[in-house]
């Protein structure tokens, strides 16, 4: 089970991917400490002059990153937001040597957190602090500090688009970085996975165009069953993923409420899993 917080522990806010606005940040920073957490807030965030879409250069965001995770002061490691630049870094952070503590993200941060599934490690799948999806949503909000504090790990919703029941470990997150994952140094799925998969802002052909990508590549090969998360901008893509996850055998649940949409669940990965798509529960084992 994931490590959990008190009152008056410190976390650190890192930016490894993209610029958060100043006043995202400050207001995100703000519901933390109301929750009596110590929050250290990200040295970065202007972007770079030539690259705009990074928080900072390649090795300020990996060493901001690395350095947090080692601070022994540090109970918990938040990501501000995402956008895109974690592939970039993936690569210069020693991963095995980083101590075991809470690491929180999503979107482009389902790169950071397949590194640690991948060593047997345990992290959360959530809202962002300097994202309006966090500062904006007070479920989002509630659901993240019960996953800090005191967390409950059965979880309920969504609608079955394939019956059954799965166990496995849980892993996944945004499907554009998994497919980017394809043909690096790494990329591979636990055996027996059970998979989370959500995105936003792609169309339905880009959609079937990474899952078929995840297909050819082996991607599918070991997982037990699926969760899928919203889907926000992505246009009528259901048939899109019926056809494609349909025929794979495995229990597929749908909308199940993480990701890029209102409410969302955080969710950790690398934890042994029940997923049952009958009854619509996911659960911690």
């Amino acid at each position: 089970m994931p490590m959990t917080l008190r009152r008056g522990d410190r976390v650190a806010l890192v930016s490894p991917a993209g610029p958060a606005p100043a006043n995202l940040v400050a207001a995100g920073a703000n519901i933390l400490r109301s929750w009596g957490l110590d929050v250290q807030e990200s040295v970065l965030g202007a972007g770079v002059d030539a690259l705009p879409y990074l928080a900072g250069p390649d090795s300020a965001r990996a060493g901001e990153l690395t350095a947090a995770w080692r601070d022994p002061r540090v109970s918990a490691v938040l990501c501000s937001r995402g956008g895109y630049g974690c592939l970039r870094i993936v690569d210069q952070v020693d991963w095995a040597a980083l101590p075991d503590k809470l690491f929180v993200g999503s979107s482009d941060v389902t790169t950071l957190h397949a590194e640690l599934w991948a060593l047997g490690r345990i992290s959360i799948f959530g809202p962002m602090p300097g994202t309006e999806a966090f500062v904006n949503d007070p479920a989002a909000q509630a659901r993240l500090r019960r996953a800090l504090f005191a967390p409950e790990w059965t979880f309920r919703g969504g609608a079955p688009l394939v019956g059954g029941v799965a166990r496995g470990v849980l892993v996944g997150g945004n499907l554009s970085l998994l497919a980017a994952a394809v043909g690096g140094p790494r990329f591979m799925l636990p055996d027996r996975a059970i998979l989370l998969l959500e995105d936003v802002a792609e169309e339905p052909y880009r959609v079937d165009r990474m899952l078929t990508q995840l297909v050819r590549a082996g991607g599918f090969d070991g997982v037990t069953g699926i969760v899928l998360g919203s889907w926000t901008d992505c246009g009528d893509v259901l048939p899109v993923l019926r056809d494609r996850l349909g025929q794979l055998g495995v229990p597929v649940l749908a909308d199940f409420g993480f990701g890029h949409c209102a409410g969302q669940l955080s969710l950790p990965l690398g934890v042994q899993a029940e997923l049952d798509a009958d009854l619509r529960t996911l659960t911690v084992l």
